[in-house]
């Protein structure tokens, strides 16, 4: 088990690696300038300043060194959680992510609360109803849910919620009721898809010989599917989920843009635009850390629902 938690330990630390590095080439590869960029944003004729004044900006932002300094040098500085300083706004990554993150991790939290129980919900009463008609507009849910455009969701939202009704607002980050909206607009994908694949899982459970017995010991169909159908549906949705709440984390660029919230998704957006390579490098190494977090629970959570995972662990 303890060589099985350090290979999957070593595969996270290979994906933050992957995800800095290949950050690190397409932001360089663009045949824009940053430094040309930040400058014409602050309203400076760039064709006014002497080479001089040009190569003084790149060194104090160390873009004068090679390229292969500049990147051994910011990975070791990324080691030690140290992304530099912004090109773009002239603080250091560290400060925007910290003033950022809160508002990121609070509507991510909702949104997989909400899709765990839209999601869950949904499979667990498509599963359950045994009237035909009504199972089979139940399992047509979930591909709806996954056809429908992110943004197109939230823009509906706010028109009927935010603009109609009154209900929400529309836009920013003050209190609870701004959070519903984008919440439920992150949350309805990830729902749709845990879903459908639950309701799958759980329709071959139902075929299992010991679903049989437990009918033929009397058990109520509530009763079986609590008890036995749904612990042994749900591993693979469980493998599902790791992905999903990686999913949720990048697809918040969309939704925070859309409800012009002040988050990482938004800061992404904005550093992306404005080839701010520390910010974009900070931002990606912060999903890709929390998508492998995730998947490293969800890899331990399998030993608890089926013990011949661990069984296989300790014999490999």
């Amino acid at each position: 088990m303890l060589r099985y938690l350090a290979g999957r330990f070593a595969q996270a630390l290979l994906v933050l690696w992957a995800a800095y590095t290949v950050t690190f080439v397409i932001l360089h590869v663009l045949p824009s300038d940053p430094i040309t960029l930040q400058l014409a944003a602050g309203g400076v004729d760039v064709s006014q300043l002497t080479p001089d004044q040009l190569h003084s900006m790149e060194a104090r932002y160390g873009l004068d060194e090679p390229v292969l300094t500049q990147y051994f040098g910011r990975l070791w500085d990324a080691l030690h959680l140290n992304f530099g300083m912004s090109l773009t706004q002239n603080v250091s990554v560290g400060s925007l992510v910290s003033d950022r993150l809160p508002s990121t991790i609070v509507l991510t939290l909702v949104s997989v609360g909400l899709f765990l129980v839209f999601g869950v919900g949904l499979a667990y009463l498509a599963s359950y109803v045994q009237w035909r008609p009504a199972r089979v507009l139940l399992s047509r849910l979930p591909a709806v849910g996954i056809s429908l455009p992110t943004f197109f969701v939230g823009l509906l939202l706010i028109q009927v919620f935010a603009f109609s009704l009154g209900w929400f607002p529309a836009r920013g980050t003050e209190g609870w009721r701004s959070v519903v909206l984008p919440g439920v607009t992150l949350a309805l994908p990830g729902s749709a898809m845990l879903a459908q694949v639950l309701i799958r899982s759980l329709g071959d459970t139902w075929q299992e010989p010991y679903i049989v017995t437990a009918r033929a010991k009397g058990l109520s169909r509530w009763a079986i599917q609590l008890r036995h159908a749904f612990r042994n549906a749900a591993l693979p949705a469980l493998t599902l989920l790791g992905v999903l709440v990686g999913y949720t984390v990048t697809n918040a660029v969309v939704v925070e843009t859309v409800f012009s919230r002040n988050g990482i998704g938004q800061l992404a957006q904005q550093a992306v635009l404005g080839q701010d390579v520390p910010v974009v490098q900070a931002v990606i190494v912060i999903a890709a850390a929390i998508f492998v977090a995730v998947n490293l629970v969800v890899d331990l959570l399998y030993s608890f629902l089926d013990p011949r995972v661990a069984h296989t662990a300790r014999v490999t």
